[in-house]
């Protein structure tokens, strides 16, 4: 990720003015809820925007009177503010791009002292911090902010916690949780928050932003990136990083094979998915594209529509599948192998035995079946 699109120092937002003005709407009411739950799916926006919110409230001065005073960010101007943006060179800004805004604090996954690693989840220890900072008086205006990117990494513990914080909050304090799955999280969570739901970008907002970040991808690859990401700039940009585009490629010219297996391949590409340096992260990125790839097949299947082609031969290798396996073989399929893979993640499988069965369980639904 570009430093610009990290969520607390990105000063756009597109795609999302219905949720923005929703946010300013509240707060020009005077009735601003205490608790936002920001939802949708992975990397369309969803912490820049709370990190957008937190600055432009930091920023807006009186608590009581809101920003229909005008107030210190809009100064002796009478218009209310359109949008929820506030100048880069706005000292607020730089406070929270930094991480040094006193009356900002960001709950999130922390480092593990003992394993010199980030923990894989949000302990009780980050929201007692939380807890901890609301006991101080604002340092800096009327308002304070807490952040929580994302809610669904808490705990038990971490999550009874921020329940009791969302149940007794303190005056003129703004809590904006993240979530990517909301219902996963509490049902008391969710009540006691105003839920804003963010939809995916277009793809074309998605291939804007990719010209921005990435000017030297090919307009070829950047078109089929966009289409790959489903409305997720965070995805997008993090396969361009990963290679995934020649991996997704490489995928697809094994799909349109079926039922034949080009093992000498697949053994080659297991080998490479295997290797936990520099590509440790290509195993994840294969299994979540052909997981989605089997995903998009049975929804289309299901909707009798054409198969999108985000690289060439994707279309032919989805109708092949699809004239071989019924739908409920391509959900049986589909199933299958998402058990696979999600086993291979909560056992440490090895990773290129996996590779080699997912398309062992693709060959099987795609071969004709023996006659009698």
């Amino acid at each position: 990720m570009t430093d610009t699109l990290q969520p607390r120092k990105n000063p756009a937002l597109l795609g999302h003015e219905a949720a923005e003005a929703a946010l300013l709407d509240a707060w020009q009411s005077g009735r601003l809820a205490h608790a936002w739950l920001i939802c949708g799916p992975r990397g369309i926006g969803k912490a820049t925007l709370a990190f957008r919110f937190a600055r432009f409230v930091l920023a807006a001065g009186d608590a009581q009177t809101g920003a229909a005073t005008g107030g210190g960010l809009f100064g002796n101007a009478p218009a209310a503010p359109q949008t929820l943006a506030i100048d880069p060179d706005n000292p607020v800004f730089h406070r929270v791009a930094s991480g040094g805004h006193s009356d900002l604090f960001t709950v999130e996954r922390t480092v593990d002292p003992k394993k010199k690693k980030l923990r894989n989840q949000i302990i009780v220890g980050d929201v007692r911090a939380a807890t901890r900072f609301l006991h101080l008086t604002a340092g800096e205006g009327a308002w304070r902010a807490v952040v929580v990117d994302c809610a669904d990494e808490m705990n038990r513990n971490a999550t009874n916690a921020i329940l009791k914080m969302l149940e007794e909050p303190p005056p003129a304090t703004l809590f904006l949780l993240v979530s990517h799955a909301p219902g996963r999280l509490l049902a008391t969570i969710r009540s006691r928050c105003r839920i804003l739901t963010l939809q995916p970008l277009d793809r074309a907002t998605v291939g804007a932003l990719l010209g921005e970040h990435r000017p030297d991808l090919a307009p070829a690859d950047a078109e089929a990136l966009a289409g790959l990401a489903a409305g997720s700039i965070g995805d997008a940009l993090a396969l361009a990083d990963a290679g995934g585009l020649d991996l997704y490629r490489e995928m697809i010219a094994l799909l349109g094979a079926l039922p034949s297996l080009d093992f000498a391949a697949i053994h080659a590409l297991g080998d490479r998915l295997a290797r936990t340096t520099a590509e440790g992260n290509a195993f994840s990125t294969f299994t979540r594209m052909l997981e989605n790839w089997l995903s998009r097949l049975v929804r289309d299947a299901a909707r009798g529509a054409d198969a999108a082609e985000f690289v060439p031969g994707e279309g032919a290798a989805a109708a092949a599948l699809r004239e071989r396996a019924d739908l409920a073989q391509c959900l049986s399929v589909w199933e299958k192998i998402a058990a696979l893979f999600a086993q291979a993640e909560r056992a440490n499988l090895d990773r290129k035995q996996v590779v080699v069965s997912a398309f062992l369980i693709l060959q099987a639904a795609t071969r004709p079946a023996a006659s009698s």
